[in-house]
C-alpha cells in the first residue's frame, strides 16, 4: 500500500533515529497511525450485484426461475438455502422449492431434475450441497443440463473452464475473485496460495486466478507451511477450522479470503482466518459472516438471470 499523506500535526521531520520521513515516510509509518486489516465489503458489494440484478428483470421483462432441490434437514443447509431463496424473491426470480427425505433414492431425484432440464420456464437447477450420505452426488450433478447448471459444477463446465471457454462459473468461485478485485492487489504477477482440504474446491478456483495472471499454488490443509505462506500475496483459506489461519502464516499487504465456516460455543459463526491476531498488520480480508457467503448467492442469481436472458 502507498501512503502519500502529509506529515501529522505537531510532529518534526525527522524520526526518532534521525531518518527523514518526509523522504523515508514508510520507516516512520507506525509513529503515527495504527495498522490495520482492512475488511472487504462482501455483503455491501452482493447487494449492488443483487439490485443491478433486479432492475435487469424489469428492464428485459425477464421471468428467471431457479428449481432447488435439498434434500435431507440438515440446519446449516437449510440455512443457506432459505438465504438463497430470499434473494431470489428480492429480486424477482421465481424458485420450484422441493425438499426431499434424506432417504428418498436417486432415481426419484434424477426424475425431478429430468422434470426441470425439460421444462423451458426453469433457467436454472440448484442441488444444495453436501447430500445425504448415501446419495450419489456425481451423478445427481451429471443428471442435469449443463446449460441450467447455475452451481457450475458440472463435468461440461468444469471443462470449460479449464480451457478457458467457460460460460457458467462456480458463484463460489467467481465471488473469490471478486472480493480479490475489489482491494488494490493486483492478481497480475502475484503469488496466490490456496489454502483447501482438497484439489475438489481448489483447482477449479486455481484456473480462474491463473486466468487471472497469478502464480497459483494449492496447499492442502495437511501440509500447511507459515513459511511459504508468508510469501502469499493473496491466501484463499478453506478449511473449515476456526484460526487455522494466524498471523504466523500472514505477511503485512496480503489479502486473505476466508472461505471456512465455523460455528463457535457460543453459537458464533467465524472463519478460518484469526483476524483479531492480525489488527497491527496492514492487508485485506473477507469476514465470515459477510463476504465470501453474500457473494456466492448473489452470484448464483446472476448464472439464473443471465440463463433467462
Amino acid at each position: 500500500m502507498t501512503l502519500n499523506a502529509p506529515l501529522p500535526r505537531g510532529q518534526t521531520e525527522r524520526s526518532e533515529g534521525g531518518g527523514s520521513c518526509s523522504q523515508q515516510w514508510t520507516f516512520c509509518l507506525k509513529s503515527y497511525i495504527l495498522l490495520a486489516m482492512q475488511r472487504i465489503p462482501g455483503k455491501q458489494i452482493a447487494q449492488e450485484i443483487l439490485d443491478e440484478l433486479k432492475d435487469q428483470i424489469r428492464a428485459k421483462q425477464l421471468k428467471p426461475k431457479l428449481g432447488v432441490l435439498l434434500i435431507g434437514e440438515d440446519p446449516a443447509s437449510a440455512i443457506y438455502v432459505s438465504l438463497k431463496r430470499k434473494a431470489a424473491d428480492e429480486i424477482g426470480v421465481l424458485t420450484d422449492f422441493r425438499q426431499l427425505a434424506a432417504d428418498t433414492p436417486d432415481s426419484e431425484i434424477i426424475n425431478i431434475i429430468k422434470e426441470w432440464n425439460a421444462d423451458k420456464s426453469v433457467h436454472g437447477i440448484l442441488i444444495q450441497m453436501p447430500v445425504p450420505e448415501g446419495h450419489d452426488a456425481d451423478a445427481l450433478v451429471n443428471a442435469m443440463d449443463p446449460q441450467k447448471d447455475s452451481d457450475g459444477f458440472h463435468p461440461v463446465n468444469v471443462e470449460a473452464l479449464e480451457k478457458g471457454e467457460a460460460k457458467i462459473i462456480s458463484p463460489l468461485h467467481e465471488g473469490i475473485l471478486r472480493l480479490i478485485a475489489a482491494t488494490p492487489i493486483e492478481p497480475n504477477h502475484s503469488l496466490c496460495i490456496i489454502l483447501a482440504n482438497t484439489h475438489t474446491f481448489a483447482d477449479p478456483l486455481k484456473y480462474i486466478l491463473e486466468r487471472a495472471g497469478a502464480t497459483v499454488e494449492v496447499m492442502l490443509a495437511d501440509k500447511k507451511d507459515d513459511k511459504r505462506l508468508r510469501e502469499a500475496d493473496v491466501i484463499v483459506v478453506a478449511v473449515g477450522k476456526e484460526k487455522f489461519l494466524t498471523s504466523n502464516g500472514v505477511k503485512s499487504g496480503t489479502c486473505v479470503i476466508d472461505v471456512g465456516i465455523n460455528k463457535t460455543a457460543d453459537g458464533k459463526v467465524r472463519g478460518d482466518f484469526d483476524s483479531e491476531a492480525c489488527t497491527e498488520m496492514e492487508g485485506w480480508y473477507s469476514p465470515v459472516p459477510g463476504g465470501v457467503g453474500p457473494m456466492t448467492v448473489a452470484l448464483l442469481m446472476k448464472n439464473v438471470v443471465e440463463g433467462a436472458g
